[in-house]
């Protein structure tokens, strides 16, 4: 697997995002439109990607806490790493999972606040400083939860 639980609960995370505003947007519209069968199809897929995500979490989980995958390869990093230190109190998976999928929410939001034809540059300048922000604090975010889920791995492996 080239997979590590961080980027498959972040992957998880966005298919959620993407599969709750195409629900959305079918809720909003005539239930006979074709623009609505057409959400319906892409909600059918989305929802069978994210079905597939949470097929691939478990096998993972399950390989990783057995020992038959490695659980995080080592990262060579080629950017300035941000905010390290706020992610000193995520020590369990939950809250690292929960604090994945807050960010993958804040990027969603801060790209659609991007796309309004009313900003002026300066404020899309702002936005994408935002976005890159918090995109690194995602990617952190990711690592830590490949960092407490190889912890609690080698944990059950000494015992």
């Amino acid at each position: 697997m080239a997979e590590t639980l961080g980027s498959l609960v972040d992957k998880l995370s966005i298919k959620n995002l993407r599969y709750w505003h195409i629900d959305e947007s079918i809720a909003k519209e005539d239930s006979s439109s074709q623009e609505t069968q057409e959400l319906k199809v892409k909600l059918k897929l989305v929802d069978n990607q994210r079905n597939d995500l949470l097929n691939e979490i478990d096998a993972f989980l399950a390989a990783a806490l057995t020992g038959d995958v490695k659980v995080c390869d080592e990262k060579v990093k080629l950017y300035r790493n941000t905010n390290v230190s706020s992610l000193e109190n995520i020590n369990k998976l939950g809250e690292a999972v929960s604090e994945l999928a807050m960010r993958n929410t804040r990027i969603w939001h801060f790209e659609d606040e991007v796309r309004r034809e009313d900003l002026l540059d300066l404020e899309i300048v702002k936005l994408k400083r935002k976005i890159d922000q918090t995109n690194q604090e995602r990617c952190n975010i990711e690592d830590k939860v490949d960092e407490i889920l190889e912890r609690e791995a080698n944990q059950k492996s000494s015992e």
